[in-house]
């Protein structure tokens, strides 16, 4: 089945705009791409795919009875149910006689406790804007969020193209990630269910202490470093698709897992899905993670912060959290990097 639809539904005027970070560009002098995957329940699987296509334009398919696909000018959208047995079967089916009628009903009945999941493509920095209609489609559509499961803890995932493939660029944004990551997690007011599902831990504070007491670590001590303390994909924000990039034999030696997926990105993971509010857009998440952006392009500020950390370390007890993220929130105003 395939159904075009052209124009796309119109944005809503009152979501805020996507902020540019300081460094736009890549190596080659292209503008960097960003990916979202989005998670939500409340529809059937067709019901989203037919929000998203009202909402871009482009020709919608229907690939199998977990999975739908939305051919766009600028690169393929994923609508698909988030459950790795059913999009296996799905895809086993085929055109199987009678193949795909139990997995319609199965199909069905996952939507009601399994995330629908719309994977956009990378899309360049200046093509970002173009997303602002999607959540008003799906939310109008009835599409729920974060709030509505106490099991599927859904999010907002952020695939932010890195600037440049080397160790000082990478060091940078490592670092200044790891001294915001509790003020991360209090400024996206991140769900109670999600805090405590084990998808999105944040760095060990032996690693943040680790990452503070170095000045230009090497690509290598950057691989062993980040391995030894995060050996899975279960991080806020998740660097072995990144780490995969650049030395993919590395990672998998370390982290035996076919779902790490090598791409020059970030996979950032800490955002609410809260789709169903009328003041929250994708561009709420993109901007907080621009703060990381912010302080990954200031190292001389990163010393100072990391100084700071690390000075109000105590034996066994480490930094105070509470402290650290009041802290963080006046320094960053201070320096105008919110």
């Amino acid at each position: 089945m395939a159904t075009t639809l052209w124009g796309g539904a119109a944005m809503d005027s009152q979501e805020p705009a996507f902020k540019m970070p300081p460094v736009q560009e890549t190596a080659s002098g292209d503008l960097r791409r960003v990916g979202f995957e989005l998670e939500f329940s409340g529809l059937t699987l067709k019901t989203a795919g037919e929000a998203v296509a009202t909402a871009l334009g482009g020709d919608l398919q229907q690939d199998s009875a977990a999975e739908m696909s939305l051919h766009h000018e600028h690169g393929c959208f994923n609508i698909e149910i988030d459950w790795d047995f059913l999009k296996r079967h799905a895809s086993e089916a085929g055109t199987r006689e009678g193949g795909e009628g139990w997995l319609d009903l199965l199909s069905q009945v996952a939507a009601l406790v399994v995330p629908i999941e719309v994977v956009c493509p990378p899309l360049p920095l200046d093509r970002l804007p173009m997303l602002q209609a999607l959540v008003p489609a799906l939310r109008d559509a009835g599409a729920r969020g974060t709030e509505e499961s106490l099991i599927a803890a859904y999010g907002v995932h952020i695939n932010a193209e890195i600037p440049r493939l080397d160790a000082e660029t990478l060091f940078a944004y490592l670092r200044a990630f790891a001294l915001l990551q509790w003020w991360l997690v209090d400024t996206h007011k991140v769900d109670i269910a999600r805090r405590a599902s084990p998808y999105i831990d944040l760095y060990p504070e032996a690693y943040v202490r680790l990452l503070c007491a170095q000045r230009q670590p090497s690509m290598d001590e950057i691989f062993s470093d980040y391995l030894q303390h995060n050996a899975t994909r279960n991080r806020a924000l998740d660097l072995l698709p990144l780490l995969a990039e650049i030395d993919e034999p590395r990672v998998r030696r370390a982290v035996d897992d076919p779902r790490i997926k090598s791409r020059p990105a970030f996979h950032y993971r800490l955002p609410n899905c809260q789709i169903e509010k009328r003041d929250w857009s994708l561009a709420c998440s993109w901007n907080i993670w621009c703060t990381v952006e912010a302080l990954a392009a200031r190292p001389e500020l990163q010393v100072q912060l990391s100084e700071e950390f690390l000075s109000r370390s105590q034996p066994i007890l480490g930094v105070n959290r509470n402290k650290w993220t009041k802290f963080i929130d006046q320094w960053l105003n201070d320096h105008a990097l919110v």
